[in-house]
């Protein structure tokens, strides 16, 4: 969250921002690839309807993270709202471990409280040195993209020999690229959950999560 967080105010103010937009977008929106598209968009004047709809595809996918993220530990309405909000891929993913079965919900919600912090004082620091970094440094943009990366390694360990649900999540990626282009992240997901829905219901079992 740290180094992904230094990027993305390091890029804000090399976009010609000025820093509180870093810690502004970090504290309110807190959507690490939807803030990213956020920048081009704000630069370019892109209508406030562009920027709606941008954010419905990005973040589209929680509705998929809603269907087995532990929600029903956290206690109270304000703590599940909060915990709504801070559903990030991070939390899900960290939460959707084996070992993450027995954990509380206030230990569920620290977790996502902390990353939020994490997240917005490292944006709000990257973009406050910013200027220090020469300005024919490129490729910032592209730390999320690793992130994503790692997080995908190391879900494709945690399945312990499970080959068949990767490559269902390569071919339904490849899938929505091919037929659904502008809409390839919801498409891939809903393509995927259709994937695992048809193999629980064709091995009798229910496969692993990743």
């Amino acid at each position: 969250m740290v180094p992904l967080g230094l990027a993305f105010g390091a890029l804000v103010v090399q976009s010609g921002l000025d820093w509180w937009w870093a810690a502004l977008s970090a504290a309110l929106v807190y959507g690490g690839s939807f803030e990213f598209l956020l920048i081009g968009m704000v630069v370019a004047v892109a209508s406030p309807a562009s920027i709606a709809v941008a954010a419905f595809l990005v973040n589209a996918r929680h509705v998929f993270y809603a269907l087995s993220f532990p929600l029903e530990r956290v206690r109270g309405r304000l703590a599940k709202t909060y915990s709504t909000f801070a559903l990030t891929d991070e939390a899900y993913a960290l939460t959707g471990t084996e070992r993450s079965r027995t954990w509380s919900g206030p230990r569920i919600l620290w977790l996502q409280f902390f990353m939020h912090v994490y997240w917005a004082g490292s944006a709000t620091a990257g973009a406050l040195l910013g200027s220090l970094i020469p300005d024919g440094v490129t490729g910032l943009d592209f730390a999320l993209t690793a992130l994503f990366t790692v997080l995908a390694l190391d879900a494709i360990r945690d399945l312990r020999g499970d080959l068949p649900t990767p490559v269902l999540a390569l071919l339904s990626a490849v899938a929505a690229r091919l037929l659904f282009p502008e809409q390839m992240l919801l498409a891939a997901f809903a393509l995927f959950t259709a994937g695992l829905l048809a193999r629980r219901v064709a091995t009798g079992r229910r496969p692993t999560r990743a």
